[in-house]
């Protein structure tokens, strides 16, 4: 079996194993959706390791080509760390602003009812003044959310990212491939978006849905990798993505919860977005295209 083709199989077949238990229980009610969730972001780890088995690369130069060093120039790749700890929460803010600015979003910042329906959903007290609450969870998700949530995002990234975006667009160019690896992202979380994850009014078609937040989120991601040469810069923008983008929940209007389809970063609002940035950086900072690899 060649190493891509190993790859894809591990990170798919293992995806569906874990997920299997809410496809026999209740789907997304299951209490364990969120553990089966967490797990399954190391199963593009396993196909890594899978791929390392079938290519039998020294181990040195496997980390070096999968993005687990800090590529050629360290320093670009701290710089490109830091711009994604602080571009993402950015990105995130805009989107939210966007999508006030254009109706498809209503927020309560005064009163904060849909926090408040979330903590009583949670059966949690709901405190007189939510509002240092709020501040203090979103300046968490900021600055410590990337930290907690980086693990979980190697554990997708190294596989993405780190091993498969370098293959795809050193055999097929750069543009071709950040946009494949993209949409194989998507297609890898169906276990989960079939059942409507992200995107529960969509049911099924959730699954494609976010396979398109996948493919404009994977171009800027992919970005920061090929250029950087280390996997580190998008295993931050992912990790960041995770935390900060449900926080922007909190300031929405429980009258009028958000449509995700359409609000958000995850939403059409953030597509245009996604996309804006991702031709902006490839135009102005071009990326090298990776010599083909094992």
């Amino acid at each position: 079996m060649r190493p891509l083709a190993a790859f894809l199989v591990a990170a798919f077949g293992l995806s569906w194993v874990v997920a299997l238990p809410l496809w026999l229980g209740d789907g997304l009610r299951t209490p364990l959706v969120g553990v089966l969730a967490a797990l399954m972001m190391f199963t593009p780890t396993v196909g890594v390791l899978a791929a390392w088995a079938f290519s039998r690369t020294p181990v040195r130069q496997w980390l070096r080509e999968t993005g687990l060093t800090l590529g050629e120039h360290k320093g670009r790749t701290a710089l490109l760390v830091l711009a994604a700890w602080l571009g993402v929460p950015l990105l995130v803010a805009l989107s939210v602003a966007a999508s006030v600015a254009v109706g498809v979003l209503e927020v309560d910042l005064d009163g904060l009812s849909l926090f408040q329906a979330q903590l009583r959903a949670q059966g949690l007290p709901v405190p007189e003044s939510l509002t240092s609450i709020a501040v203090t969870q979103v300046v968490v998700a900021v600055l410590i959310g990337p930290v907690l949530n980086a693990i979980p995002a190697l554990g997708e990234e190294w596989g993405w990212r780190g091993y498969l975006l370098p293959r795809l667009a050193g055999t097929r160019g750069t543009v071709a491939g950040l946009l494949l690896s993209g949409a194989i992202w998507g297609l890898w979380h169906a276990p989960l978006t079939l059942l409507g994850y992200n995107y529960p009014s969509l049911g099924p078609w959730a699954a494609l849905y976010f396979t398109g937040f996948c493919v404009l989120a994977g171009v800027v991601f992919g970005w920061l990798r090929l250029r950087s040469g280390s996997v580190w810069p998008a295993v931050v923008a992912h990790a960041s993505l995770n935390a900060v983008a449900p926080v922007t929940l909190l300031l929405g209007d429980a009258a009028a919860p958000p449509d995700l389809v359409v609000a958000g970063l995850s939403g059409v609002v953030g597509w245009v977005l996604l996309a804006a940035c991702g031709a902006l950086l490839l135009k102005i900072f071009p990326v090298r295209t990776p010599q083909p690899a094992s």
